[in-house]
């Protein structure tokens, strides 16, 4: 038994875990070592309104503009007005931003921001902060930490989450309780076949979170990063958007920049707008599409940007002066288990932060380098929601149950739809989603995925020991029936048969699970 209980180990875990440790024992369960989660990858920054030509207000609209309409206004107030305090928070720990000739933090700039917001530690952002929020949490006696912990399932005592299940390195099971329990698991790049996620990113926490009986949302919305590189038996290696920030340019097979026409915004056009321009490019011309930078400063490339050029170049490749090859790879769930503003569940005990959490702060598309300062944000805000007397999260006013939106017929066309029980293998649930609720959707594609999938989910067995063919079929299954619902097209959801936003009837965040 302990006080307070973490899943995850990235930026939100732990600003949670450090906000918890005054108040009693804290338990963090990571699920492989310790910096293998998103935040370890996130190569760009973490935006705030830190500069002298910035507000709150400006930032704010940056990200409503990249949400396409879709934003929660209150999540996002909460964001861009908290963030700067939580930032100079980790300046005054010790976290190694790079800095200008003045000596103030520097700033870059990335797709959709209207100034230069983002801080960075080189091109290591992520890992720079991870390294602070370990050291400062490993520091705190009431801090305990178990790695390689698969957790399992949820603890459900009458009606509320207890604790959890997990299962150790050496296969062994075992059930710890808290007063409050805290997911910060990320997000769920390995649903599909391209990802720059890491290997643990299986949407486990969405799975566990449902499957426990909590309501998740806006499971439709999936960023699809721009920019991985696509070389031939290479890992699909995150290529950030902070090069674009920096002047780099993409560019079609015949080296003709092309962006622009896509957008008026060319190559700083929200991620939604330019993983599509990409894959409409290489359709266009037949050929790749690759990032050059070989018209800026080679020396300034190489010194900003030292961990891509290194990891590029052991592929046999040089930043600064070859051309790139890229496209896009699932990055970012801006959906997940339904929460309120302090990180409160729909089930009393069960909080959530950071990717694996939905509290509409990103609408329909994430803006570049607001992942890292939301974990910070909403990690601390639950920590202080978990000290509180418990309860469950309300429902907002802006969400809508599926089973409202007369969907009904629809779902025993499916039931009809699906085969007999059929497992699938992770690679082909992955090849599934990839090619059919991927960048471009349509209804007979995303009827094809649900319908095996829902197959799939009939025919793996619910107390099996080892969760994770359980929680991948299921994730995947949620996210092909939200893309399924919502017919339009909106932010880093593209249906080719409703291409146009529709306001009038989507203009809501869809609710799974209100009904049971």
């Amino acid at each position: 038994m302990v006080d307070f209980l973490v899943v995850g180990g990235g930026v939100a875990g732990l600003r949670a875990a450090i906000g918890l440790a005054g108040a009693g024992r804290v338990l963090i369960l990571t699920k492989a070592e310790p910096a293998e989660s998103n935040t370890g990858y996130a190569q760009g920054g973490i935006a705030a309104a830190i500069g002298n030509d910035d507000t709150p207000a400006l930032h704010a609209r940056d990200t409503m503009r990249a949400g396409d309409g879709l934003c929660d206004e209150v999540a996002v107030r909460v964001l861009v007005e908290e963030g700067p305090a939580y930032v100079r928070e980790l300046l005054d720990w010790g976290a190694s931003f790079d800095r200008d000739d003045s000596g103030r933090p520097a700033l870059g700039r990335e797709a959709a921001h209207s100034v230069r917001r983002v801080l960075h530690a080189g091109d290591a952002t992520g890992r720079e902060i991870g390294r602070v929020l370990w050291e400062r949490a490993r520091a705190l006696p009431s801090v305990e930490t178990i790695d390689h912990a698969l957790v399992s399932e949820l603890v459900v005592v009458r009606d509320r989450i207890a604790g959890v299940r997990y299962v150790d390195a050496a296969g062994a099971l075992h059930e710890v309780q808290a007063a409050a329990t805290l997911l910060a698991t990320g997000g769920a790049g390995q649903i599909f076949r391209e990802t720059t996620n890491p290997i643990v990113a299986t949407g486990d926490g969405l799975a566990l979170a449902y499957d426990a009986g909590a309501r998740v949302a806006d499971l439709e919305f999936v960023q699809f990063h721009p920019t991985a590189l696509d070389l031939p038996g290479a890992p699909r290696f995150l290529v950030s958007e902070a090069l674009r920030g920096e002047g780099a340019r993409l560019v079609n097979d015949r080296g003709e920049a092309f962006m622009s026409r896509y957008d008026s915004a060319g190559d700083l056009a929200p991620r939604d707008i330019v993983a599509r321009s990409i894959a409409r490019e290489v359709e266009r011309t037949g050929g790749p599409v690759r990032l050059t930078l070989a018209h800026l400063d080679p020396d300034y490339v190489t010194r900003r940007f030292p961990t891509i050029a290194a990891t590029l170049g052991h592929v046999g490749l040089d930043l600064a002066r070859d051309p790139i090859p890229v496209g896009p790879a699932a990055h970012y769930m801006m959906g997940g288990v339904e929460t309120d503003d302090w990180g409160r569940t729909s089930l009393e005990g069960l909080f959530a932060a950071g990717e694996v959490a939905c509290t509409g702060v990103h609408g329909a598309n994430r803006l570049a380098s607001n992942s890292l300062l939301e974990g910070l944000v909403f990690g601390a805000r639950a920590a202080a929601a978990m000290q509180q007397r418990p309860r469950a999260a309300s429902l907002k006013s802006d969400r809508v149950g599926a089973l409202d939106l007369g969907l009904a017929a629809t779902n025993q066309y499916l039931r009809q739809l699906a085969p007999s029980p059929q497992p699938l293998a992770p690679a082909e649930i992955r090849n599934l989603m990839w090619r059919r609720a991927g960048l471009f959707r349509d209804r007979v594609g995303l009827e094809e995925a649900v319908a095996k999938l829902e197959a799939a989910s009939a025919a793996v067995e619910p107390d099996a020991p080892d969760r994770r063919q359980r929680h991948l079929t299921t994730v995947a299954r949620l996210i092909a029936r939200a893309a399924l619902r919502r017919e339009e097209s909106r932010g880093a959801h593209f249906r080719a048969d409703f291409p146009m936003r529709d306001d009038l009837h989507w203009s809501v965040h869809v609710v799974d699970g209100l009904s049971r």
